[in-house]
């Protein structure tokens, strides 16, 4: 007899291009077509995917613990705090007491400043050795090393919003992602935890990231296209992204009157060598290990895909051989690496409430929602590393 808890998805929050709150996301997705998020003028040739204009107030009401978190610390614990209020259990410190959270998120940003000022100035240093060694002592603020910490953005949302329980953090982009919820939902279904909080956040609108990702030729140039038709390299239209789920037992739920968003079924996560095919291989054996659970007459697929090639085209391939109705968000919201899988999950918990999918944008959004949508399966393909899927349905 089997001693696996049910699990469930009680929570979710969500701020990207096209706003916050999960219901508000969803309509405005739904009326999004063709995509308007993008911006492909402020880093131009380079598409991006801005945050909307937010009032971190709401969530983080402390001007000082505003003040000593970047951007994308801030939007993280506001993410946080969306899902916690979704959820019922803000300010409820009996819960938070003992609420576990992993947080899926890089490093933070660069002093671009100071960055400018050594790269121009060590080209006429007479010692560039300790030229570099001068500004770095005296120019980089004391605080700039641990403020780029990602498990500092889990003692953010501690502190704010009051969450007292076990911490951990995972690195790793789009993995780390798909990797933080793997590892709460065993953990909730196996009696280790009753709840949870996954949190990510991503600021990518900004100069460094864009400069490292543009090393590899990986960002997409204007004019956008949606992630399905960006051509033989396709490209990333970098996001900023901010995502929380509160996940949680069944019996937990219930005993505190917590209705669900849907049903956390399985959550699969791999990873191969990449070379060609690998991708469709392993999507496809993962798909494989949750299919018997899957009730493909009610069942559809919101998709993770960066627009990235040959990611995206294995991606598009092996979802066509599933056979299933497909929408993919970074058409809408852009890529958000970490926070990209958490993200869907919530759009896919709004979707089971809509019981229907909104609009498709590009050649591999195909097919209409069933008539009755009970289930979705969730897609991270990562640009450089990483195959994870989910399947959620409705309760």
């Amino acid at each position: 007899m089997s001693t696996r808890r049910e699990v469930w998805i009680t929570g979710a929050g969500l701020l990207s291009c096209l706003g916050e709150d999960v219901e508000a996301t969803w309509q405005k997705l739904a009326t999004d077509n063709p995509p308007t998020g993008h911006n492909e003028t402020e880093f131009a040739p380079y598409v991006t995917h801005p945050l909307a204009p937010v009032n971190f107030d709401q969530q983080i009401p402390k001007k000082g613990d505003q003040r000593q978190m970047e951007l994308w610390q801030r939007i993280g614990v506001y993410a946080a705090g969306l899902a916690l209020a979704n959820a019922g259990v803000t300010g409820n410190a009996e819960i938070l007491d003992t609420m576990d959270m992993i947080i899926a998120a890089g490093g933070g940003e660069r002093d671009i400043n100071v960055d400018s000022g050594i790269m121009s100035g060590i080209k006429n240093a007479s010692n560039p050795g300790a030229f570099l060694n001068e500004r770095l002592l005296n120019d980089l603020r004391p605080t700039l090393f641990l403020a780029q910490l990602p498990n500092l953005l889990a003692g953010n949302i501690g502190i704010v919003h009051g969450i007292v329980g076990s911490s951990r953090t995972f690195m790793g982009e789009e993995a780390a992602g798909v990797d933080a919820l793997r590892v709460t939902f065993e953990r909730v279904a196996a009696g280790q935890s009753n709840i949870s909080l996954v949190a990510s956040s991503f600021h990518g609108t900004r100069w460094d990231l864009l400069l490292v990702t543009e090393l590899g030729r990986n960002l997409l140039k204007a004019p956008f296209k949606p992630v399905w038709d960006r051509g033989e390299h396709g490209g990333l239209a970098m996001a900023d992204m901010g995502a929380g789920l509160v996940i949680e037992s069944k019996e937990h739920a219930e005993q505190r009157g917590a209705k669900p968003l849907a049903r956390l079924v399985a959550v699969q996560s791999d990873r191969n060598r990449r070379k060609p095919g690998e991708i469709e291989t392993t999507l496809a054996a993962e798909w494989a290990a949750i299919a018997p659970k899957v009730k493909k007459d009610q069942a559809a697929v919101i998709s993770g895909a960066s627009g990235l090639e040959p990611p995206t085209r294995e991606e598009k391939s092996a979802l066509a051989k599933i056979g299933l109705p497909v929408r993919a968000t970074g058409s809408h919201i852009g890529h958000g690496f970490d926070t990209q899988f958490l993200a869907n999950i919530a759009i896919a918990c709004e979707t089971l409430k809509q019981g229907k999918l909104f609009p498709g944008s590009g050649s591999g959004d195909t097919g209409d929602a069933p008539a009755s949508l009970s289930q979705i399966a969730v897609t991270s393909i990562g640009n450089w590393r990483g195959e994870g899927l989910a399947l959620i349905e409705k309760v």
